[in-house]
């Protein structure tokens, strides 16, 4: 069996803590590894390392690559150019696989934003979807729905057969007086995103389904590259697995999914898993409350005290704060599109950014200007770059930095600087064994990370 992990993903659901370029599969909402990396550990429990691919867009490709390295030396990722929803990556992953493997395999492909923590009755119930698949079905796990839920889609089931379902049809998002419908008739499922296959079969039924996905995933060769090219992707429509396939064919399967599940889609979701005290409160951070109720407050840098509130979420960030009504939590994506068309940089990314070599925090900018803090971890390097648009200053706060700046290399211990001249082409490096901190400040426009020429890079981003 091969395991593809869908690991893309816009962060709008969980904003103001995941941003585009931080989803919230890379955070950690309830144990000390995010949800991508419980993911990847639940696959291992079944999958060997080895067979196991990561899909996702170009832009995470670094903080995959970074916290899969800390569980795997070698991790295997697609990165695609450009966000095409899950029917082509999934036909592309799927084509990697047969091509990289030369065989025709059973594929089970999971989300990466999923918590699920009974992995034992995990991995039961993909031993249940494995034989389906084998016979030729594409299987989907569903879960047994215990509430009118509103949030998810349903997968609507027929007469049984081994170890599962006939799968009927799929329907949307439902309101709440459907999905009490749904609830009652005992027939419907959540879907959870979770399907198996062989190979052979999702490629025929693409074919079928899809025809325009499958001639173009022709154009790809992965025999002796990992690259998605640009101009081939590009042509790809952008459409879910669901939609593509899943509802058109008549080779659908449903196991029931046994083991625990939620798709932490929402704010409520996330106080619905977590620990509360004697009055039903979620605090985490550093929250001072006084006579609320049923409410969840998270403080990630300031002090967030509160009085009397009542079912209300509260989520502050260091440069965005959400309150609403916790029943409200899934128009919290309404906000983050919103911003998104306002060209305001807090759906995009925090002011502390994380990358393979340590992190950034921006703790002011203005025309023309923008002024960080990097933080380079032992042993570790920024590439070798250089900016067309903005210089650059740097002051070493503490430890030791070894700087390359053309063809010199210099040591600056704490105290010292150094200009890095429009065009330079230079590296900030930590060859030490204690942390470097340095402030930076750019001057120039546009300053946008995108303006970076990178020459050499140790985390494979050239």
């Amino acid at each position: 069996m091969y395991g593809i992990i869908l690991a893309g993903g816009s962060g709008s659901r969980l904003w103001p803590l995941s941003r585009e370029l931080y989803p919230k599969q890379l955070l950690n909402l309830n144990s000390d590894k995010s949800l991508l990396q419980s993911t990847y550990e639940r696959l291992k429990t079944c999958i060997p390392d080895e067979k196991i691919l990561s899909i996702t867009n170009t832009k995470h490709t670094s903080s995959v690559r970074m916290q899969l390295s800390e569980l795997t030396s070698n991790p295997t990722i697609l990165s695609e150019p450009v966000a095409k929803n899950t029917a082509p990556a999934i036909v592309l992953a799927t084509k990697f696989i047969v091509q990289k493997s030369n065989s025709d395999p059973v594929i089970l492909v999971v989300p990466s934003d999923h918590l699920i923590e009974n992995n034992e009755k995990f991995v039961a119930t993909v031993k249940k979807g494995e034989k389906l698949a084998e016979e030729g079905y594409i299987v989907t796990f569903g879960i047994k729905p215990n509430y009118p839920e509103t949030g998810y889609g349903y997968i609507n089931t027929s007469e049984t057969i081994k170890d599962g379902f006939k799968v009927k049809e799929f329907v949307e998002k439902p309101d709440s007086k459907t999905a009490e419908k749904y609830l009652e008739a005992g027939t419907y499922f959540w879907n959870s995103g979770i399907f198996m296959f062989k190979a052979s079969t999702l490629m025929k039924e693409a074919e079928k389904h899809a025809p325009e996905i499958a001639k173009l995933s022709n154009e790809f060769d992965f025999t002796s590259s990992n690259e998605i090219p640009f101009i081939n992707f590009d042509k790809m429509p952008s459409i879910s697995i669901d939609y593509a396939i899943m509802e058109k064919s008549d080779k659908i399967a449903l196991v029931k999914l046994e083991s625990d599940w939620n798709d932490l889609g929402s704010w409520q979701a996330i106080y619905d898993i977590s620990k509360k005290d004697e009055n039903g409160n979620v605090f985490i951070g550093h929250v001072l409350d006084k006579e609320s109720k049923n409410s969840f407050v998270y403080s990630s840098s300031k002090l967030v005290a509160t009085v009397g509130l009542e079912d209300i979420v509260i989520v502050e960030t260091e440069d965005a704060i959400l309150a609403c009504k916790k029943d409200k939590t899934q128009n919290v994506k309404h906000i983050y599109e919103t911003l998104k068309k306002q060209n305001d940089n807090t759906h995009l990314v925090h002011k502390t950014v994380y990358r393979p070599w340590g992190f950034y925090t921006v703790i002011a900018q203005g025309e023309g200007f923008l002024t960080k803090i990097i933080h380079v971890n032992p042993g570790q390097k920024l590439s070798l770059q250089s900016h067309n648009f903005r210089s650059e200053h740097w002051v070493v706060l503490s430890g030791t930095a070894k700087v390359v700046l053309g063809d010199k290399e210099l040591t600056l211990p704490s105290g010292h600087s150094v200009d890095i001249p429009l065009k330079a082409i230079h590296s900030l490096q930590n060859p030490y064994s204690e942390a470097v901190e340095v402030i930076e400040v750019q001057k120039g426009d546009p300053l946008i990370e995108e303006d970076i020429i990178r020459y050499e890079d140790m985390y494979g981003r050239v």
